[in-house]
């Protein structure tokens, strides 16, 4: 019979592979893992990781406004807040062009938070974009027997002022998103102010700002867009004005 060949081993032995000490790894163990090594990719690393902060906060924030844990002009205060960080944070080129966009962000760091997401696509926080939903505004047992009553004469005319001013931008040539956005944004805060009712158009203000705030910010619109907008906030501004009679 052919004897089998003789099974080495599994454990290392006298004539196991040794590896030489000129080869082995230098890494010290109990020294410090930086993820930067420059001050700029520190600062980039901070911005995306405060990024990410935002939204997760942000999500938590609308489940609590969702189940009445928080009150509303703190939620209101807060989620402005929040929104605000967000966009500061993108504003800068480098962290925009790492960021990507937010479905992008969102899978690299496997993260859903699909109320943030609708938020930071609104742009807006929840009590302003939709008052009629909640006792944010003007809305009191008086306002609701007396709309008429409901605001001041200051705050009907900072509205109404906010229309003028905003239309007058359109027809001053003003298309790009960061002319256009923070007056629309500062519309409709007036116009919460003054009623919480739905009215003509009102949806359309909303529409626009959602519009306005998923363009990039030198991004204008086009003739044809313009003259949309101009037609439909000035039927938002009629619809607006029945709501006073």
């Amino acid at each position: 019979m052919l004897a089998s060949p003789r099974q080495l081993p599994y454990a290392p032995t006298l004539y196991s592979y040794t590896p030489s000490p000129s080869l082995s790894a230098t890494i010290n163990l109990d020294e410090e893992v930086k993820l930067s090594s420059t001050a700029a990719e520190r600062d980039l690393n901070d911005s995306l990781a405060e990024i990410y902060s935002i939204i997760i906060t942000l999500d938590g924030l609308e489940k609590a406004y969702i189940k009445d844990s928080v009150p509303e002009a703190e939620y209101t205060e807060i989620c402005s807040r929040l929104l605000k960080q967000y966009k500061s944070n993108l504003s800068d080129e480098t962290v925009a062009r790492e960021f990507g966009d937010l479905e992008t962000f969102k899978r690299e760091w496997d993260i859903k938070c699909p109320r943030a997401t609708e938020r930071l696509r609104v742009n807006l926080p929840a009590t302003i974009a939709d008052p009629s939903s909640s006792h944010y505004g003007p809305t009191s047992s008086h306002a609701a027997s007396n709309p008429q009553t409901s605001a001041s004469g200051s705050q009907i005319l900072l509205a109404t002022e906010n229309f003028i001013t905003f239309l007058d931008a359109l027809k001053l040539n003003m298309l790009s998103k960061d002319a256009l956005h923070p007056l629309l944004a500062e519309l409709i805060q007036s116009v919460n102010a003054v009623t919480d009712r739905d009215f003509e158009g009102r949806a359309k203000i909303i529409s626009w700002l959602i519009r306005l705030n998923g363009m990039r910010a030198q991004e204008e619109l086009s003739e044809g867009e313009a003259r949309d907008l101009v037609f439909e906030i000035e039927g938002a501004y009629s619809g607006f004005k029945k709501t006073l009679n």
